[in-house]
């Protein structure tokens, strides 16, 4: 595996410990993919919801209700999972549980709502968890000096695992429609295929991935769920120490608003603003993806060569410039454009912020700190999507005036990425003792 650098990684890491982490991005990839992007939102929308007035509201709220979910549970998870050193068994439950909701997709038609938004709920309910808790293995595999570099790998490796599901759906999709078939028939079948990728992928990181971590004191004791919350809420009484790392959560907020507007809604406006096909939807998010991993794999390098927080300003320019592409387009090949920009962005964007909150996580908080991250970003799956669905529904269906609005979310990140310092935000971690305590902490200018 010459692609990863034994250089970039800690001591006692091997290669192939870092191929069984990325393919869990791998794995996951396919379910943003095709679920939440290229399929199963629009068929939620125009068959399941019958395109009616507050289809894409209906759509965008399901997918707010799990973030909620995520925001309530998942930092206590997260420093539950230190705690007990369980990062690893928390993976396979929460994977587990996303295969079989994802599933639980393939028996939604025309008309059943609830069926479909509880299957939604769940599959993105577990996804973020997933999420959340292999992003935390990244500072245990990484140096502290190649953190985007390797948080690339990941990403720029799981968008070819979204292609490879992608393509496989398209292929059917293009062999139903050439026999006669409906949606209603083969829009189930992606379903199934995505949770067989999701799942068969998911055993290489099961097989590869090490739980590195150890059980700290009193983490088997009956209060063990409680220790977890007190030292959550400690972290939280210490944000004027890691205020650079709320700084940065208030950023992911913004930025990953405009985003998730982007992964939820692009098949939804490709139809209702310009009239794309399932089809031409399904190859719009294919090049997508390839422009996503050239992106996160080229970024990853570069970010670390000229620093996090310059990275992921440029990239937030980018989504700026995607979002006023798309505004524009009245016709297909403008969007394409925008949609090669978007890709490019998607991948960098994503690495660059999960390495730096990797950058600001002690040691000892890994799971605990990407809780927190994973909180920041699931509250911007509230807020993104559900202002993009209420924009239509006031406005009658205006999409390109909702798409205006996502804009104006990678505007206030690029404003609150300026106050972050990178130097201080490392200096913090590295003064966190791991016993809840933090030493002296240098503040750099």
């Amino acid at each position: 595996m010459p692609i990863f650098d034994s250089a970039a990684l800690n001591p006692g890491v091997r290669k192939r410990e870092v191929f069984g982490w990325a393919m869990y991005d791998f794995a996951n990839s396919g379910y943003t993919t095709v679920v939440l992007t290229a399929v199963f939102n629009a068929y939620f929308v125009g068959v399941v919801a019958g395109n009616a007035s507050w289809a894409t509201l209906a759509w965008t709220s399901a997918l707010a209700l799990s973030s909620a979910l995520v925001m309530i549970t998942m930092p206590s998870l997260g420093a539950l999972a230190d705690l007990r050193a369980i990062k690893k068994r928390m993976l396979a439950l929460s994977t587990a549980g996303c295969v079989l909701a994802t599933a639980m997709l393939a028996w939604a038609g025309p008309g059943d709502l609830w069926w479909a938004v509880l299957a939604i709920v769940l599959s993105n309910l577990f996804y973020s968890y997933g999420e959340s808790l292999t992003a935390a293995f990244l500072p245990e595999l990484a140096r502290r000096d190649a953190l985007g570099k390797v948080s690339g790998w990941g990403w720029s490796f799981g968008y070819f695992g979204g292609m490879l599901t992608l393509g496989l759906s398209l292929g059917y999709v293009l062999w139903a429609q050439a026999q006669g078939i409906p949606a209603t028939q083969f829009v189930p079948v992606t379903m199934l295929i995505t949770a067989g990728v999701y799942g068969v992928a998911s055993l290489v990181t099961f097989a590869l991935l090490k739980e590195r971590a150890v059980p700290q004191p009193g983490a088997f004791q009956d209060n063990g769920l409680r220790a977890s919350l007190a030292r959550l809420a400690q972290t939280w009484r210490h944000a004027q120490v890691y205020r650079d790392f709320v700084w940065l959560l208030g950023c992911a907020v913004a930025y990953q608003a405009g985003i998730s507007v982007v992964v939820a809604l692009a098949a939804v406006y490709a139809e209702q603003v310009l009239g794309f096909k399932q089809t031409q939807t399904m190859m719009l998010i294919f090049l997508v993806n390839i422009a996503s991993a050239l992106g996160a794999f080229a970024f990853g390098y570069w970010q670390d060569r000229i620093g996090h927080r310059p990275a992921l300003a440029v990239t937030l320019v980018g989504w700026i410039i995607m979002t006023l592409l798309a505004v524009a387009a009245t016709e297909a090949t403008l969007f394409w454009a925008a949609a090669v920009v978007a890709g490019l962005c998607m991948g960098s964007s994503q690495s660059a912020g999960r390495a730096m909150a990797g950058a600001f996580a002690p040691e000892h908080r890994l799971a605990e700190f990407f809780g927190l991250w994973t909180f920041a970003v699931r509250l911007a799956a509230i807020i993104g999507p559900m202002t993009y669905g209420l924009v239509t529904l006031l406005t009658s269906g205006n999409h390109r005036l909702a798409i205006l609005s996502t804009g104006v979310f990678f505007v206030i990140g690029l404003l609150v990425l300026s106050r972050v310092n990178v130097a201080r935000g490392v200096a913090a971690a590295r003064a966190d003792n791991g016993e809840g305590s933090l030493g002296p902490v240098d503040q750099p200018a």
